[in-house]
């Protein structure tokens, strides 16, 4: 299930963009993709993920980044989730 809906995920993030940063369809992707994560890694383990000390700042942009998508900003909000996900992950 968790795999499904981390594909599912990027699947609309990916069609969102497509079609010129549709909100709606960020906005379902980016909840796809973090309830397929939880789905496969756990929730436990998800939040130690995102709110380690040194990722905090990465975690911010990130979820800071959904909520302006959510808001109805996509390019404003993709940016901030790009960079919170780029932070996360170096």
């Amino acid at each position: 299930i968790g795999v499904g809906l981390v594909g599912f995920g990027l699947f609309f993030l990916l069609f969102g963009v497509l079609l010129y940063f549709d909100s709606v369809l960020l906005a379902f992707g980016n909840i796809l993709f973090l309830s397929g994560l939880v789905f496969i890694i756990g929730f436990g383990r998800t939040f130690t993920f995102f709110f380690q000390r040194p990722k905090l700042k990465g975690t911010s942009f990130f979820f800071g980044g959904l909520i302006v998508v959510l808001m109805r900003w996509p390019i404003l909000g993709m940016l901030l989730e790009a960079y919170g996900f780029i932070t996360l992950f170096r």
